[in-house]
C-alpha cells in the first residue's frame, strides 16, 4: 500500500498553526477526527500516552505520532508543515516542521508498521524532507509525495 493511498490532499494541515508540542498533536488530532470520525478526547489520550512512553520526534526536523485506539474504525494518517519549528523532544534534539499523525484500531496493528516504516524510508531522504517542508498547500505536499513514492 501507498502512503498516498492515505494520505490524501484533505487530511493534510498545511500550515499547522501550532507552536507546542501538545498543540501541534491537538491540531492533527482533531484534523483527523472531522475527517475519519471518532472521540477526540480517546484519540488524543491515545496518542499522548504513546508519547509519554517515547518520544516520536525521530529526528531531522520530522515526528510520526501514532497510537492504537478503538475510538477509530480504520487506520487514519493526517499530516502537516508548520511553517515555524515546533519544539518536540526529538530524539536529536532539534525542533520538528514535518509531522504524520497515524491512528488505527489494534486490528490493524500490520499496517500500522507498515506505514510507519513507509514514511520513516521517504522522510529518511534529505530532498524529500525539503521539499515537504517547503509546500504551502495541501496539493503541492501531496504532489510531492506522489513523486517521492514513484522514485
Amino acid at each position: 500500500m501507498l502512503l498516498t493511498e492515505l494520505l490524501t490532499p484533505d487530511r493534510l494541515v498545511v500550515p499547522l498553526a501550532a507552536r507546542d508540542k501538545r498543540a501541534a498533536i491537538a491540531e492533527l488530532v482533531r484534523h483527523l477526527v472531522d475527517r475519519a470520525g471518532g472521540d477526540f478526547d480517546q484519540v488524543l489520550g491515545a496518542i499522548e500516552e504513546r508519547e509519554s512512553v517515547l518520544t516520536t520526534g525521530i529526528g531531522f526536523g520530522v515526528a510520526i505520532p501514532h497510537a492504537r485506539s478503538a475510538a477509530v474504525k480504520e487506520l487514519t494518517v493526517v499530516g502537516g508543515v508548520s511553517e515555524a519549528a515546533v519544539p518536540f523532544d526529538s530524539i536529536d534534539g532539534e525542533p520538528v516542521r514535518l509531522f504524520f499523525l497515524i491512528v488505527g484500531p489494534d486490528a490493524s496493528a500490520g499496517l500500522h508498521v507498515k506505514i510507519l516504516s513507509r514514511i520513516a524510508r521517504l522522510v529518511r531522504r534529505e530532498n524529500v524532507r525539503q521539499r515537504l517542508v517547503g509546500a504551502r498547500t495541501p496539493d503541492e505536499f501531496y504532489r510531492i509525495l506522489v513523486d517521492a513514492e514513484a522514485r
